[in-house]
């Protein structure tokens, strides 16, 4: 069986994972961290039911070592080290898989799926790497300037050591392509979307494709027959509105600032606003662009933590944790009315992500103010976490799903296609 890459670069990290395809098996999965430091980190996952493995052990600087999991299957190696750049990091990577055993020979890679955060309106699928491609999306970094430059390099270090592996990009924009224009567009003069592109793109559209694909399964319906509300709730949130099997509406924008409140992104705020503020406080555009995108959100309201379970640790003697958990929750359910709206009805909410995935108070916060559409939780069921599972009752007329995100398999999955 061939093996398939699915890679995430960012600045300064490489998140991996190795899949046996098409059996669709994680071989392997790990992140290098700090590259461009003296002090990379660098974990290694493998072995046994790797995805589900709870690995432990304990790491000093400078000390290589492996250890086992509890139940003594999956293994998981460590380092620290100096680690200048990605090209460095990716050999490092490559030639650790065949000295842990997990790979004998590169060539046993044949597919490279690499995330790209930003295809703008040139991509609504994955595509094959070219130089063409290449250059689309380096064209495309003042859309995504803090990814796509990242996403670039890691697709061009891949190239130049597995020169025969299909190299595949995979774009977070691209399932929101199907948006109609009424929903793309903003109230902006025309001239600006045609000159510049200033639209709405979204974002997270590789969970929010793969997790509606999951629900209609676990449904037991064709995913064109149903009306679904995904809610991709982690560090960074968005909820889009699925019809016909396509995304109808998304909450993020030009870019992932907009939309729902999140851990330090501020989501959507009057435009005069940011001006007023920038104006008064004497900021220049990148330094109001840094706050909100990293000192707003759940940070900037709690004004102690970006952290949604320390919020809820505090929030009954926290005056400010709990207003803050109170907001992410209200402009999450502002979303979701909205897209009922737009969609003419909602056959099932499904949470994912960091927080969709693991806190229950949030997902039962979220459907007691949504009971009016006829969506009854299940108390019992909601206490499970990171498991596919119906959280909703037998007899909900809106099923709500817990399903956990699996981009990977879905750039893996994508790489297949198009050998």
């Amino acid at each position: 069986m061939a093996k398939t890459m699915a890679v995430n670069a960012g600045s300064s990290s490489l998140k991996f994972q190795l899949l046996e395809m098409p059996a669709e098996q994680v071989i392997a999965q790990g992140v290098i961290e700090r590259i461009g430091m003296d002090d990379a980190i660098v974990t290694i996952k493998y072995g046994a039911d790797v995805q589900g493995e709870r690995l432990i052990g304990h790491l000093e600087e400078d000390d290589e070592h492996i250890t086992l999991s509890k139940n003594g299957k999956g293994k998981k190696y460590e380092n620290v080290l100096a680690i200048k750049d990605h090209q460095q990091a990716i050999n490092f990577m490559l030639q650790k898989l065949t000295d842990l055993g997990i790979i004998q020979d590169f060539n046993e890679i044949t597919g490279v799926g690499h995330r790209v955060v930003a295809g703008g309106e040139w991509f609504n699928h994955s595509v094959v790497v070219t130089d063409s491609v290449l250059e689309k999306i380096d064209r495309l970094a003042d859309y995504a300037p803090l990814h796509n430059p990242a996403n670039a390099m890691g697709i061009r270090a891949f190239q130049k050591l597995l020169p025969d592996a299909l190299s595949v990009a995979v774009f977070d924009t691209s399932f929101h392509q199907s948006m109609p224009e009424e929903n793309y567009l903003y109230s902006l003069p025309y001239e600006y979307y045609t000159r510049y592109g200033a639209r709405k793109y979204g974002a997270h559209g590789t969970s929010h494709r793969y997790v509606a694909a999951r629900a209609a399964d676990m449904m037991g319906k064709d995913l064109s027959a149903l009306k679904l509300i995904t809610l991709h709730l982690g560090a960074g949130a968005s909820i889009t509105a699925i019809k016909d099997g396509k995304s109808l509406d998304t909450s993020m924008g030009f870019s992932p600032l907009a939309g729902v409140t999140m851990a330090t992104r501020s989501g959507d705020v009057d435009s005069s606003l940011v001006y007023y503020i920038q104006e008064r406080e004497g900021l220049t555009n990148d330094e109001m662009l840094t706050i909100l995108n990293k000192k707003s959100g759940l940070l900037g309201l709690s004004t102690i933590s970006s952290d949604m379970r320390d919020l809820l640790d505090v929030q009954d003697t926290n005056d400010h944790a709990k207003l803050a958990v109170k907001i992410f929750v209200n402009r999450i359910i502002k979303y979701v009315g909205q897209y009922i709206a737009e969609m003419g009805g909602v056959d099932a909410l499904v949470f994912t992500a960091g927080i969709g995935e693991n806190s229950a108070p949030v997902r039962k916060m979220i459907i007691d103010r949504l009971s009016y559409f006829g969506i009854e939780l299940d108390a019992d069921a909601n206490q499970t976490r990171g498991q596919e599972i119906e959280i909703s009752t037998s007899s909900s007329h809106v099923k709500a799903l817990l399903i956990p995100t699996n981009e990977e398999l879905m750039i893996a999955r994508d790489v297949e296609a198009l050998k």
